[in-house]
């Protein structure tokens, strides 16, 4: 287990969310990564949990389908050792034995972060509109 300090506040709670659509074959699931405001580990795992039930909920889409919300559990709960505040380190994944080849390929690639995507289209659409 890792070390939690004494004095955390804050956590990153990975949620799991299904969606059930009326006539659809399978259940689609949301992993919703939420900031958690907890003293103690227990209290952000309790809180966690209350904020996961929030999801549930029944209601009709706009395509007229019923679609059915529950929360499925929590994926992780992960404690933010610093501040809340600009450049603060919110969550780090550690890979042991990475070739170079293996970070030139899997991590170095900035066209497959979404981020990019996103803000290259809108910087697009921004462009034509002016």
């Amino acid at each position: 287990m890792s070390y939690i300090p004494p004095d955390a506040k804050w956590w990153l709670a990975d949620l799991i969310v299904e969606f059930r659509i009326d006539g659809d074959p399978g259940s689609l699931v949301h992993f919703n990564l939420t900031l958690i405001r907890g003293r103690l580990g227990g209290a952000g795992v309790l809180k966690a949990l209350a904020r996961g039930a929030e999801f549930a909920d029944t209601y009709t889409n706009t395509d007229g389908r019923q679609v059915q919300v529950f929360f499925r559990g929590l994926r992780d709960l992960f404690v933010v050792y610093e501040e809340l505040e600009d450049g603060a380190e919110l969550l780090y994944e550690e890979r042991a034995s990475a070739s170079e080849v293996e970070i030139s390929l899997r991590f170095g690639r900035k066209k497959r972060w979404p981020c990019l995507h996103r803000l290259a289209n809108r910087r697009d659409a921004l462009q034509e509109t002016t």
